[in-house]
């Protein structure tokens, strides 16, 4: 297995995050090796210029964190964090759609955001803690057909986060068609590797650090 700082999406997404705080994420990404900085599509351009000639990643989200705006925002948005130096885009899927069961309306919201990023990678946050079992297996099936390299469970501001159960069921769905995204209430290495273990292979935390250090975190949400 590869180390875990290599799964883990060095985040900080909370609305009173300054450029102070976005420059402390990037040194720290870059000091313990994270895979990408995870931020608000704002911070994208300013964050890709604190990590130059390293090798960590910008990963954007996009429709943040309702994924209730309009199809051609989230895909301005998205073409506007790819111009700015995003690497990869956390899209949250449109739960109202999901949830009216218009399904094609939930794909093509998503496939609409892949087809202006074909080269990079998509992630798309299924919000896990507002779907039961069945809807968690519809939405990762929709997600991945409609382009998804990653299946993700949580934006961090929802009720709940990452958990055994759906991480378990999204690696059953994705297996062999995508990868899958852990995230959400993830602070310390027992929890990491437990994830890790059932399928994730990729971490989104804002408690990093502590995860690689062996230490528990006191962050509120990611």
């Amino acid at each position: 297995m590869r180390h875990l700082n290599t799964y883990i999406d060095h985040t900080i997404l909370k609305a009173s995050a300054t450029k102070n705080d976005i420059i402390q994420l990037c040194e720290e990404a870059k000091k313990y090796q994270f895979f990408s900085v995870c931020v608000n599509s704002c911070y994208a351009k300013f964050a890709k210029e604190q990590l130059k000639n390293s090798n960590v990643k910008v990963c954007c989200v996009v429709g943040f964190p309702l994924g209730a705006m309009s199809t051609k925002a989230k895909v301005a948005e998205t073409e506007q964090a790819l111009k700015d130096g995003a690497d990869e885009i956390d899209m949250v899927l449109n739960l109202g759609f999901l949830k009216s069961k218009d399904f094609n309306a939930v794909g093509k919201d998503i496939e609409a955001v892949k087809n202006c990023m074909p080269h990079n990678t998509l992630k798309v946050i299924l919000e896990t803690c507002y779907l039961d079992e069945i809807e968690i297996i519809k939405a990762s099936e929709l997600a991945i057909q409609s382009g998804a390299d990653f299946i993700k469970t949580s934006t961090g501001f929802g009720t709940g986060g990452a958990t055994v159960h759906d991480v378990k069921l999204m690696a059953s769905v994705a297996k062999g068609h995508a990868k899958v995204k852990a995230s959400g209430g993830i602070k310390d290495y027992k929890t990491a590797l437990e994830y890790v273990n059932l399928g994730a292979e990729r971490l989104g935390t804002s408690s990093g650090i502590a995860i690689v250090t062996g230490e528990t975190s006191e962050e509120k949400n990611y």
